[in-house]
């Protein structure tokens, strides 16, 4: 599912359904020591979906530990993300010199909780969702939105080393004309971005997609920012 949303240079490993907890490193062990069971079966399996990631990149497959606000530290010369929701796992990874960074998030294709749109969103961005559900109300595009703003966020924290607020990215979705089912958006920084190729990134490019019961986005990064 998010494979077709990357370059054909990015590895993706998914798992569908709740799967029995796989193998960890030691130092891996002791992040989850005290987790719940859910905690760590979606720990231990996005992880072995990481692995594999690894493998097809022909690296050997190592620890996957949480560093600053939780992002993943991947091995020297990849970059990559992982995402899991319940019945789902994810993980993308790219070697270095494709791309600058990738961003991938899947969430349940519900509606969001009452209050977080209002709460998290932008005035521009209210109108465009209700335009979007009068041409398309079997999605949810508050939700899209959210998992959008997810995809943006894990884009650009290895980048930056700093927080994104879902208020300093206005993002525009666009329906596929032949598939509504799927499409592209564009995320406006309303802040400062990275300099990426001796350019500053102005807004990230991500595509979506919804379909057996959920909601996927990605963002690939190039090296060459665009104008």
């Amino acid at each position: 599912m998010i494979e077709e949303l990357l370059p054909a240079s990015v590895v993706v490993v998914e798992t569908y359904g709740n799967d029995e907890p796989a193998p960890l490193y030691p130092e891996e062990e002791a992040v989850v020591a005290r987790a719940i069971d859910k905690r760590r079966r979606e720990f231990s399996t996005v992880r072995a979906c990481a692995r594999r990631a690894m493998e097809k990149l022909g690296v050997p497959p190592q620890a996957v530990l949480p560093g600053e606000r939780g992002a993943p530290s991947w091995p020297a010369g990849l970059v990559g993300s992982m995402t899991h929701c319940e019945g789902y796992h994810a993980a993308a990874l790219v070697r270095a010199t494709d791309l600058a960074s990738i961003g991938i998030d899947a969430e349940p294709h519900d509606p969001l909780p009452q209050g977080v749109l209002a709460a998290a969103f932008l005035p521009t961005e209210g109108p465009r969702l209700s335009s979007l559900a009068a041409l398309h109300p079997d999605i949810h595009w508050d939700r899209l939105l959210f998992s959008a703003k997810e995809s943006v966020y894990k884009a650009w924290f290895p980048l930056t080393r700093q927080w994104l607020d879902f208020t300093e990215a206005d993002v525009t979705i666009s329906a596929d004309p032949g598939d509504r089912f799927g499409g592209a958006f564009r995320a406006e920084l309303l802040v400062p971005g990275p300099l990426i190729g001796g350019r500053r990134l102005r807004h990230f490019e991500g595509r979506w997609t919804v379909r057996r019961g959920l909601v996927a986005t990605a963002v690939a990064v190039p090296h060459q920012a665009a104008a």
